[in-house]
């Protein structure tokens, strides 16, 4: 069986705070139900992975301009990485931040330059980054929950550390020109910019709580609503007409229920 292509889609790219974001008050649950029937919403996160594991994965799920003819368009690319990048560089997910950047620019000239195989003019992108770290806390339940052997004393990740990386993202958002959504001051200002106030918006110290993708969506919605006003929900049309449409003129359902634009509105 196949679908045929009739919804255009946003794309959500990132680490395990993307995938795992289908979840109660997710942010890719919270799209998917405010663009249903209007853009369909692809979670693309792979827990764990970095930047520099991403780029190969990319060049495999986004479509090159041969392919894009016979793909689903995406109107609207949001780029979430930053949390594992930003470990302490002996861990395995450790990407210095110079690389993290290049990384990040890579992926956005992907898409946005005109000399990329992969070059699609109609995609808007938006940088998201990674959220601040309760350092104390995800020692702790590190070696508790993911890895025995961790000494809880000394953290592979840090409240500083990923401050860097998300002001490092948004060095990279204003050299290409991309809206940068910075989630890491979002939740540090709504947490008091008080460390051990995060926690009701931290699930384990670096993953995010129901509260803290509320935050985190919150934050990209107000981001669309004011970079790309005409991707806004509330900006657009459903593809096939509502039921009302239909039960107003019953005898006309095979006009009424043919494909539309979801920008004709």
């Amino acid at each position: 069986m196949a679908l045929a292509n009739v919804q255009d889609a946003i794309v959500l790219l990132g680490d395990s705070l993307a995938e795992f974001s289908y979840g109660s008050n997710g942010v890719a649950a919270r799209l998917s139900e405010k663009y249903v029937r209007k853009l369909d919403v692809i979670n693309r996160g792979f827990s764990g992975y970095n930047t520099d594991w991403i780029l190969p994965v990319f060049e495999q799920i986004w479509a090159t301009r041969d392919e894009q003819a016979h793909a689903q368009k995406v109107q609207l690319l949001i780029i979430w990485f930053g949390a594992n990048d930003a470990a302490e560089p002996a861990n395995t997910h450790h990407v210095p931040v110079e690389r993290y950047q290049a990384n990040l620019t890579a992926l956005v000239r992907a898409v946005r330059a005109p000399d990329s195989p992969r070059y699609s003019p109609d995609t808007r992108v938006l940088l998201v980054t990674p959220p601040p770290v309760e350092t104390r806390r995800w020692g702790r339940l590190y070696a508790e929950l993911y890895n025995p052997a961790a000494d809880p004393n000394k953290p592979n990740r840090s409240l500083e550390v990923s401050g860097v990386y998300a002001e490092a993202m948004k060095e990279v958002g204003q050299k290409e020109g991309v809206p940068v959504i910075d989630v890491w001051r979002k939740l540090w200002d709504t947490a008091g910019r008080v460390e051990e106030k995060l926690e009701p918006f931290l699930l384990d110290g670096l993953h995010l709580t129901a509260s803290g993708y509320e935050v985190v969506y919150d934050a990209i919605i107000a981001g669309i609503a004011e970079h790309y006003p005409e991707l806004h929900y509330d900006r657009l049309q459903t593809v096939f007409s509502t039921f009302d449409v239909l039960a107003a003129d019953p005898k006309n359902h095979a006009n009424l229920t043919k494909k539309r634009s979801a920008f004709a509105k």
